[in-house]
């Protein structure tokens, strides 16, 4: 049987990552069994190793970078690539390892796909300011004008693709695991646990606590919001002054933990303006809880009235009235909505089918039947 052979290469892979890793987790799950299709999977580790179709390629570990390594060397990834002999790549950062899959490329005379995961103009300028923001916004034009086809998780992120110039941008969401996320996993016991009682509401964000997701925002909502709600902070670098309505758990959580947390909560509360796509609200509405974040970046896509409230960005008196607004107009009932919302449109199954349209449409006739199903 004539198999094709996808790969994906990226440095986004750490033992804490976010949405890149759980994408590329969920996708090489289900690609292993789909008949006539074989996925390999690079990424970055201490050594030269593979298991279950997994290639770790060396690269140094970043300082302070919570288990994330920084390639430096383009050869590892490129012999890597050349010796599995991919019949198409899909690269997931604008690192060097998009480099080396353009490099093996004139080797293989391969398709590769760029799938455009962080803004990383946005980025760097958070970081560095704007000086470098032309700079920045040229080498993704360069970069990302070289692939045959390009992904962006909104459509936010491809009209700015589109912007710069770049062509054969195709939006492509990312999906949830809703059989992780799930409203039969709250815990009834979690307000006890956190010594609130039963008519407080309670509200959870979870994620990083980078300067982008706006958490001073939250907590100053919370101090408007009062005693009748408590707030549920959830993962690494969380602010250690918090008012008394709010706990804090600092640290990175597993998926496991973080499902029961979400859907043992009322709602989940989002400050972040800049998100390029937001997994973490469809993990809250997949757990049957609303939503309540700003009307910025990706979310006006994802955050239907069915589903949730948009409230403007950066105004935490605009934040609480509508948190207020979201119980008096029946939460639960956004809940159960939202959870179907997701599993119409947002389910892990869905996604892959749709990426096999994009493989398929880039591969042409080199697509076999038999990995059509």
């Amino acid at each position: 049987m004539f198999i094709v052979h996808i790969a994906d290469i990226t440095m986004f892979y750490a033992p804490a990552s976010g949405g890149v890793r759980t994408y590329l987790d969920a996708k090489h799950r289900r690609l292993g069994s789909k008949p006539g299709i074989r996925h390999s999977l690079l990424i970055p580790g201490s050594s030269l190793g593979e298991r279950d179709g997994v290639y770790t390629v060396p690269a140094p570990a970043l300082p302070f970078g919570k288990g994330y390594r920084f390639p430096l060397r383009l050869a590892p990834w490129r012999n890597v690539l050349q010796d599995l002999q991919p019949d198409l790549i899909e690269v997931g950062d604008p690192y060097l390892t998009a480099w080396a899959a353009l490099d093996a490329r004139r080797q293989l005379d391969v398709p590769v796909i760029g799938f455009y995961h962080s803004d990383l103009p946005l980025l760097v300028s958070n970081r560095m300011g704007n000086w470098v923001t032309t700079n920045v916004e040229a080498y993704v034009s360069k970069l990302y004008g070289n692939f045959d086809r390009v992904l962006a998780p909104s459509r936010v992120m491809a009209d700015k693709l589109t912007g710069l110039g770049v062509k054969n941008v195709f939006v492509q969401p990312l999906g949830v695991d809703l059989q992780t996320f799930h409203p039969s996993v709250r815990d009834p016991g979690l307000r006890a646990e956190l010594g609130i009682d039963e008519n407080t509401h309670l509200l959870i964000f979870a994620g990083r606590g980078s300067k982008e997701k706006n958490l001073p925002v939250l907590l100053d909502c919370m101090k408007r919001l009062g005693r009748r709600y408590h707030l549920l902070l959830v993962g690494s670098s969380m602010p250690a002054l918090v008012p008394d309505n709010v706990t804090v758990v600092d640290e990175f959580c597993p998926a496991p933990q973080v499902a029961r947390l979400m859907a043992s909560a009322d709602a989940l509360l989002h400050a972040g303006d800049q998100e390029t796509f937001g997994l973490v609200i469809l993990e809250a509405m997949a757990s049957g809880i609303p939503v309540v974040a700003v009307a910025a970046g990706a979310f006006q896509e994802i955050v239907t009235e069915q589903c949730g409230l948009l409230c403007p960005p950066n105004n935490s008196m605009a934040m609480a009235n509508t948190v207020r607004q979201l119980f008096d107009s029946g939460s639960a009932v956004l809940g159960k909505q939202a959870r179907r919302h997701v599993e119409q449109h947002y389910s892990w199954d869905t996604v892959v089918n749709s990426l096999l349209g994009h493989y398929h449409a880039v591969l042409g006739s080199h697509w076999p039947l038999t990995a059509n199903g």
